[in-house]
């Protein structure tokens, strides 16, 4: 039900018949108990579509040249002539048939070119004002609509560059275990395998529970932590306030952790990783901290991780997040943002 009433409110056909009836209605309301006869009803719709046509010639002809060429002084002088041609085609009518035949006649200030105008006028600012409010609708619906596969698209974009990101990281990742631990390599293939599975199911879906994504990253850090957990001090705690309540964009932070442990921890020297998230009232606080080595290794880089994180923040959450990242001693990545429940 709720459904049918949207699609019939969404469809301009549809729109223009409310408004016809509704206009009609609103119009006769008063007069309702005077009606005596059929012939009466038909002269009162007769009188209501010569003014519904006046406010038709009013939004196809002259309306536009408001609208369009942006000239109301143009628009004014022209809507005035109508109303006065108008008004003498309504005065003629109405003391020759309709006053004669209907409800409408009940005062002989009426029977003036003043009252036809004054009627011609409110009838154009209702109809107008409701036909101005349907187009805004449905204007709007279709921009949003627009700018919603607009994003989408930008979206996949971004996660098809990110995906590959993640995958060449981890790998290099897999490989730098292979070859201190090569005993470990089998088990830790299985435990990769799990990280791109997850990236592959959770890919094709807008969201995720914020427990899911929140795992995917502790397993990314324990993988990490075999790497270089030897000689890096590494630390991941998460304090979520309403388990299951929340959801997030897949593979949205996972960008601000793997940069921390690339250039964090390319180098020999005593480092650290520390990552803190937490929920309270469906405001995450993601807080990521990695030293920065004074005699650091060549780490190879694809530089889009952040920037694409960044633009998916920006089309995800438009003004309801903050990102900040300094550097003075220690690397920080600091975001807080809104989620949405599940």
């Amino acid at each position: 039900m709720k459904r049918t009433f949207k699609n019939i409110i969404e469809n301009k056909w549809w729109q223009e018949l409310l408004i016809l009836v509704f206009s009609f209605i609103l119009f006769t309301l008063n007069d309702w108990i005077l009606i005596k006869s059929w012939k009466g009803v038909w002269s009162g719709f007769f009188y209501f579509l010569l003014l519904y046509s006046h406010a038709q010639l009013n939004r196809w002809l002259l309306l536009p040249i408001l609208l369009k060429k942006h000239k109301p002084v143009i628009y004014a002088l022209a809507s005035g002539a109508l109303v006065f041609v108008f008004s003498i085609v309504m005065y003629k009518v109405t003391n020759a048939w309709i006053y004669k035949n209907c409800f409408l006649y009940k005062s002989s200030e009426q029977q003036s070119y003043l009252f036809q105008a004054a009627t011609l006028v409110a009838t154009l600012i209702c109809i107008l004002s409701v036909l101005i409010i349907f187009k805004f609708y449905r204007d709007r619906k279709k921009l949003d609509s627009e700018k919603l596969l607009y994003n989408q698209a930008q979206l996949n974009s971004l996660k098809e560059q990110l995906n590959p990101h993640f995958l060449f990281n981890t790998f290099n990742t897999l490989y730098g275990i292979s070859l201190q631990f090569p005993q470990r390599t089998p088990e830790l293939i299985m435990h990769v395998s799990q990280l791109m599975r997850y990236q592959l199911e959770s890919n094709e879906r807008q969201c995720v529970p914020l427990e899911d994504e929140v795992n995917f990253l502790s397993s990314y850090v324990e993988l990490e932590k075999e790497r270089v957990g030897y000689r890096c001090n590494i630390s991941f705690t998460s304090d979520i306030d309403d388990e299951g309540a929340y959801k997030i964009p897949p593979m949205l932070l996972i960008c601000f952790i793997e940069n921390a442990f690339k250039h964090g921890t390319c180098t020999i020297e005593k480092c650290f990783v520390d990552i803190i998230i937490s929920v309270k009232e469906g405001k995450l606080d993601l807080l990521v901290k990695n030293s920065v080595p004074e005699n650091k290794s060549e780490v190879i880089s694809t530089k889009i991780g952040i920037r694409n994180t960044t633009e998916r923040l920006n089309l995800q959450y438009g003004s309801n997040y903050k990102l900040d990242i300094k550097e003075n001693g220690i690397f920080e990545v600091h975001l807080q943002l809104q989620l949405k429940r599940l």
